[in-house]
């Protein structure tokens, strides 16, 4: 049976600068949104350097800020509520992905108003940019030995017991979201946004399909307490992401049958 490594949270040490695994990934979701935005850019797009490294520093604020919110709001409303300063505290992990999503939506509805898009233009040229993010995210969370998995079979050659919690063997659920929600979307939406798609298509293609995901990974995973109690029927990630499935499926009727004419 296989037992969680414990790493160390500290990286690297660089002089008097301790950098974590958690931040280290941070860092890498960003370098693979710019990589990856610029490769998308060209004259057909309309979208160029500048707009990617804009968007970058509006996404990040909007990660930082909203995920951290949605950690304290959805996920532990009481111990935040006693620690508020802790909610700053980026490297001690802790971010609500749907707390981020809100706020990455309302850094891209800002930079569309900004610069004459509409809000689903901006959200189709971002959409394929952000699951690997969510992997390296969520590959972070494996190495903080956060958010494990439910109890496992002993007899499953990957469980893995985290001794930081029983000596239950477990699934390590985070190493399936990073499969499902990060490398798995980003290959469907590489694919899928190569061609030219309907005003919305590619965001509800993202939004659908991290829904679904999700959704599957949670089975797995340990569910949250959350502000509904905790739940081993329907868990906290599961009908926060309920809605995401819905405004996907819509927005991907919505494309096909209103918004015949593909963008440039």
């Amino acid at each position: 049976m296989l037992v969680h490594p414990q790493f160390d949270p500290i990286a690297v040490i660089i002089g008097p600068l301790a950098v974590h695994w958690y931040g280290l990934m941070y860092v890498l979701a960003f370098a693979a949104f710019i990589l990856l935005g610029r490769r998308r850019c060209n004259e057909a797009s309309g979208w160029s350097h500048l707009d990617v490294d804009n968007l970058m520093f509006s996404g990040v604020l909007g990660v930082v800020l909203g995920g951290r919110l949605g950690e304290g709001l959805f996920y532990q409303p009481g111990y935040y509520l006693g620690h508020l300063s802790d909610i700053i505290a980026v490297w001690k992990g802790g971010m609500s992905f749907h707390g981020g999503l809100l706020g990455v939506l309302i850094a891209l509805w800002a930079y569309g108003r900004k610069t004459g898009r509409s809000f689903l233009q901006v959200g189709d040229f971002v959409a394929p940019l952000v699951p690997l993010g969510l992997m390296f995210g969520r590959i972070g969370n494996f190495i903080n030995g956060e958010l494990w998995g439910r109890a496992a079979d002993p007899g499953l050659p990957w469980a893995m017991v985290f001794p930081q919690v029983d000596d239950l063997p477990r699934h390590p659920s985070q190493l399936y979201q990073a499969g499902m929600e990060g490398l798995l979307l980003f290959l469907i939406l590489w694919w899928y946004s190569a061609k030219p798609r309907p005003t919305g298509a590619v965001s509800g293609a993202f939004l659908l399909g991290y829904g679904v995901f999700r959704s599957i990974g949670e089975f797995f995973r340990t569910p949250d307490e959350g502000i509904f109690g905790l739940s081993y029927t329907v868990s906290m990630g599961q009908w926060l992401s309920l809605p995401m499935i819905l405004t996907g499926a819509w927005l991907l009727w919505r494309a096909q049958r209103r918004n015949r004419s593909p963008m440039p």
